[in-house]
């Protein structure tokens, strides 16, 4: 089992990432953060991040739809934003956010690796 210090480090490994947070969306708080800095500012992005969560949660529940959230993906003109709810072990209320150069980065490959980083968590 992996801390967030531990995890965050792992997420901060993933290629072309630019920071990383673990983020509680009940109080739009991270938890801890890596990289960012002037490029992104992570304690931002997490509030900012946790509003597109509780909005997301607020339509499915709207529509009617059992399901559960795996990760939301936002494109921007150069970046890729990656928000991974975290499920496992009664970490309702979590995510991991990752932040990454589109040039540098493999989309699918993030997404694999951000989820055995959430197999792994233990908080």
């Amino acid at each position: 089992m992996a801390n967030t210090e531990t995890s965050l480090k792992e997420a901060a490994s993933i290629e072309g990432a630019i920071g990383a947070a673990l983020v509680d969306y009940t109080s739009g708080m991270a938890l801890g953060t890596i990289g960012g800095g002037k490029e992104l500012d992570l304690n931002v992005a997490a509030a900012g991040n946790t509003d597109v969560v509780r909005a997301k949660v607020r339509a499915m529940e709207m529509l009617g739809l059992n399901d559960e959230i795996e990760d939301i993906l936002i494109t921007l003109g150069g970046q890729y934003h990656l928000i991974r709810l975290l499920k496992t072990r009664g970490n309702n209320g979590l995510f991991l956010y990752l932040a990454l150069d589109k040039n540098r980065a493999n989309l699918a490959m993030a997404r694999h690796q951000l989820k055995k980083i959430e197999a792994e968590l233990d908080i």
